[in-house]
């Protein structure tokens, strides 16, 4: 055999393999799967898109029948009705606020906490952790009226702090961030310690570096729970124009005149870019943690 056929063999190699891959992901079985996962997909996101092309109908066209998924037009000006009907500029930069201050203070608690429970070596650890974990099982709805007296008592009621310190100390976030410590080797502890290093430079130069995955998955996930929030806020919050956020500022539209669904779907459609885009900005991150957190522990 030539070179130039040697070389003509080896190059058409790839080429095959590439042909084979293609028949095996064209495969019927493939195929349908494919196609039954895309009809689910549809499914869940339907509400979504529905929502998004109903923020651009008159009011009249969202209960037309027979229901339509586009407007006679495409009514840009419903989105800045949003802001002159209601101050929802301010309910944003109110969920922002307690968003952003709440998933910060409760990455850190978290932080700290899974790493006494899942790095540190000391006696009834395990213990502490479940008796931690139980309070998991209350429901937030119990947990209202004490919490709600508590604020009073504090004198908490109508305040940034009402909105952000009750739920920030939860055990979910400990529990998230534990899973993925104790699966690091805690020979690298041993050697930081070998090294001269304290606890606290242990923990911020060598084990958060290492989780910044499930910091993004935790961050992501306390976001969202701060930014959509409505029963605590509901009553916590007098002063809806001041301290309302986006959940409570769509009741706004809901008057005794009727309501106005239009600019409900187009105050909705604005109410999810944050969380889109928080979740685009950390897909990398996102992607990773998912696939790391929750494996089993030592």
């Amino acid at each position: 055999m030539t070179s130039n056929q040697t070389i003509a063999k080896a190059s058409a190699a790839p080429a095959r393999r590439a042909a084979k891959r293609s028949r095996v992901r064209l495969s019927p079985l493939k195929l349908a799967s494919e196609v039954l996962i895309a009809a689910v997909v549809l499914l869940f996101l339907f509400p979504i898109i529905f929502t998004f092309f109903s923020a651009f109908k008159s009011n009249g066209e969202i209960f037309a029948q027979p229901p339509s998924l586009f407007g006679a037009e495409f009514r840009w000006q419903n989105f800045v009705e949003v802001f002159n009907y209601t101050p929802f500029l301010r309910f944003i930069v109110n969920g922002l606020v307690v968003s952003v201050a709440g998933t910060v203070i409760v990455v850190a608690v978290s932080a700290l906490a899974a790493y006494s429970f899942g790095i540190l070596r000391w006696r009834g650890r395990d213990k502490f952790m479940l008796l931690y974990l139980a309070t998991m099982m209350i429901p937030q709805e119990v947990l209202v009226i004490p919490m709600f007296l508590l604020m009073q008592k504090l004198g908490w009621i109508n305040t940034w702090q009402a909105l952000i310190l009750p739920w920030a100390f939860g055990a979910f976030g400990a529990f998230l961030l534990r899973q993925f410590f104790v699966n690091i080797p805690y020979e690298l502890v041993e050697a930081s310690r070998m090294d001269g290093c304290s606890q606290w430079r242990t923990f911020s130069r060598i084990i958060l570096p290492l989780a910044k995955p499930s910091l993004a998955v935790l961050a992501v996930w306390t976001f969202i729970t701060f930014w959509n929030s409505f029963l605590w806020p509901l009553i916590v919050v007098n002063d809806v124009n001041e301290l309302g956020n986006v959940s409570l500022g769509l009741q706004t539209f809901f008057g005794e005149h009727g309501s106005s669904w239009n600019l409900v779907m187009a105050a909705s459609v604005i109410a999810i870019l944050p969380t889109l885009l928080l979740v685009a900005a950390l897909q990398k991150h996102l992607v990773k943690g998912i696939a790391t957190v929750g494996l089993a522990g030592r």
